[in-house]
């Protein structure tokens, strides 16, 4: 069964680490798991989106307007204002596997992801609403439906991953654990560079190490999603 995959770069550089001046440590990783994919499966689809080059707009009045108001009763000009969310949610609906490009800016995502963010937690479309569920009125759309994410960051410092010296400071791939798991997108990997700001062997040490994980990462996955989704595995 062939799969689809949504490939998602989000760093304001433009090229590649190692081919690009100031190229993208993450667009490297990200290239990387989607070239790795390609070739062991070639039949699956990939679909592109450079948030990091060309954001989407950032949500305001007009869009709360149009997004929250139920779709029987939008006006016209409320289906222009959500056109490209729309796009970005179908886009995503589609995916059975996101493979994000994810730098920490200051701590966090950068602002052109927050805006992808914003433009895909939907009421209605990835998240629902009803007020007489009572305490809990919120549930995610997307859960069970088999979606895979992987994150693949990069860092200047180091000692930001689970039990490091300053993973309190790191507010990267938990606050996008936490968005996308609301929607129902709980299955998450991550691979990360690390020790950008110190250059030399201590970042090209870094850098062989995440490569290698993001390979080990797309022949798990790969594997596992192949399995999950054959024809016998549906007849077991």
């Amino acid at each position: 069964m062939n799969l689809n995959l949504l490939h998602i770069d989000t760093s304001a550089r433009p090229g590649l680490s190692g081919i690009a001046p100031h190229g993208s440590h993450t667009r490297r990783l990200s290239a990387r798991f989607v070239e790795r994919w390609r070739k062991a499966r070639p039949n699956d689809r990939v679909d592109y989106l450079d948030v990091g080059q060309h954001p989407p707009a950032h949500v305001n009045g007009r869009w709360i307007h149009a997004a929250f108001t139920p779709p029987a009763e939008r006006e016209p000009w409320m289906a222009e204002v959500l056109a490209e969310s729309d796009r970005l949610v179908d886009q995503l609906v589609a995916a059975d596997v996101i493979v994000v490009g994810l730098p920490m800016y200051n701590f966090s995502v950068p602002a052109q992801f927050k805006a992808y963010v914003d433009n895909i937690v939907r009421v209605g479309r990835t998240f629902g609403f009803d007020r007489a569920r009572g305490a809990v009125p919120y549930w995610p759309l997307l859960a069970d439906a088999g979606k895979r994410m992987v994150l693949l960051g990069a860092r200047g410092d180091h000692g930001y991953g689970p039990g490091g010296r300053i993973a309190h400071l790191n507010h990267t791939e938990s606050s996008v654990r936490s968005v996308f798991g609301y929607i129902g997108i709980t299955d998450v990997y991550e691979a990360a560079v690390e020790s950008d700001e110190f250059g030399g062997e201590e970042l090209a040490q870094s850098l062989r190490k995440a490569e290698q994980e993001v390979d080990r990462l797309v022949d798990q996955l790969g594997g596992r999603l192949a399995n999950e989704r054959s024809p016998d595995a549906a007849l077991a």
